[in-house]
């Protein structure tokens, strides 16, 4: 059941007051969700599956995937309740913490938020706008065009199409075109995994080492997020908490089969030679076509497209925090919104170019310790804390994925991956 109506006036309406009903689908709001998570996660995801094998990684992944899943689920809980407590239409992530934690807790999660996405944006930038240089330079030798392309040009470009959209389009158009970006991300994939998997040798899938799984989970939380545009799914969807609920696993289930697959193609099919921290990119093996004529293209467009849809997905996200920290400070709409667009826009294109290897320490980082603690300990404790409140009014509802059992389990699983990733870092283990 919807909480509210997203209306708006319309001059070729026919009803009396002129109000046009825009129920959000959640098909679009899936493919929000789906597209959010595809991003450099699927990119980055071989790198650290290899040592591991194909049976080891796949266990950890759906598990990693369930478990986001259950924190999506709690984002969802803890924002649909404050929405009905306070009455307004549209609560962003932290102010959702806020309504739950109090202000201090608010302040704490904001900073871990706004890590995250300007780590992941700079990730994607950078990424994103290396093929499109890359891309560019192939451009200009294929004309036989004598001119030298900036290793930055592809940056800028990326930061000037992508950042543009956003800016100057409507809710509307965005998740129209987010829709058939993360169609193209399908299209190419499918076409990808045809031209790839004649070079599987199911030999390499056996490869076992489940001792080195748990090196693996940082990347996994980074590959599986979402929650930070939950609050923009449940506003899409005026509030009806079954619709939302929807949304959700549809949503997280796209990018787990298209996970699942890629890791076992590129698993059987590329001749591993490095690792991690050796900065070889597997995808940059397909890009290279592999003598295969079109793998090379196709390859391009799908890793450049998968990264954009990630990169509208955390602009919204970094977009609906700035909306709520400055909601009363600036009364100009013109202002406003260009003000937050320079700051989610030109920070990562400043830190990109500053630091091109960013991309792995912020992508091992943000999934270690920020998604941890933000998309871990934070939904379970926010959703506890309401339930508490709500039990003075005799309104508690409780889920099967809000149990205090499960709420308990999913903060120890956090704890438990921050420990041990800190103990890493300080060469303990």
């Amino acid at each position: 059941m919807a909480l509210f109506s997203n209306t708006e006036l319309s001059e070729n309406s026919l009803s009396e007051d002129g109000l046009r009903h825009h129920r959000g689908s959640v098909f679009g709001s899936a493919t929000l969700i789906a597209g959010t998570t595809i991003g450099a996660g699927i990119l980055a995801l071989p790198l650290v599956t290899m040592p591991a094998g194909l049976l080891p990684s796949t266990i950890l992944m759906v598990s990693s995937w369930l478990y986001m899943l259950i924190s999506g689920l709690l984002i969802a809980e803890a924002n649909l309740q404050v929405m009905q407590q306070t009455g307004r239409s549209q609560v962003g992530l932290l102010a959702t913490i806020q309504n739950s934690l109090g202000k201090r807790g608010a302040i704490a999660s904001g900073i871990v938020y706004i890590f995250i996405h300007y780590a992941l944006l700079v990730a994607y930038v950078s990424r994103g706008g290396n093929i499109l240089t890359t891309a560019l330079r192939n451009l200009y030798l294929y004309f036989s065009i004598p001119r030298n392309v900036p290793p930055l040009a592809g940056h800028v470009l990326f930061v000037i199409v992508f950042g543009g959209i956003l800016f100057w389009g409507s809710d509307r158009f965005v998740t129209r075109l987010n829709s058939l970006l993360v169609a193209v991300v399908v299209g190419s994939f499918i076409r990808l995994l045809w031209l790839t998997v004649g070079e599987v040798e199911i030999s390499r899938w056996s490869i076992q080492h489940w001792e080195l799984v748990s090196a693996i989970v940082p990347v996994m939380f980074v590959a599986f997020v979402y929650q930070n545009v939950v609050p923009v799914v449940t506003y899409q969807l005026e509030g009806d908490r079954q619709r939302v609920r929807w949304a959700i696993v549809l949503g997280s289930l796209v990018p787990l089969a298209m996970f699942s697959v890629w890791n076992a193609v590129i698993l059987g099919s590329v001749d591993w030679r490095g690792g991690w921290f050796d900065g070889v990119d597997p995808t940059e093996l397909l890009r290279g076509g592999l003598g295969q004529p079109g793998l090379g293209t196709v390859a391009s467009i799908f890793s450049e497209v998968a990264i954009a849809t990630s990169f509208i997905g955390f602009s919204l996200g970094l977009l609906s925090v700035l909306e709520d920290v400055f909601r009363d400070l600036i009364d100009s709409p013109t202002l406003k919104r260009t003000l937050f667009y320079a700051l989610i826009l030109l920070p990562p294109l400043i830190l990109s170019a500053l630091n091109p290897n960013i991309f792995l320490t912020a992508i091992s980082w943000a999934g270690a310790f920020g998604n941890s603690v933000l998309f871990g300990i934070v939904p379970a404790v926010m959703v506890w804390k309401l339930q508490d409140g709500n039990k003075i009014h005799g309104t508690s509802r409780l889920t099967f994925y809000s149990t205090r059992v499960l709420l308990s389990v999913t903060i120890g699983v956090a704890v438990l991956v921050i420990l041990q990733n800190a103990a890493i870092k300080l060469g303990v283990l």
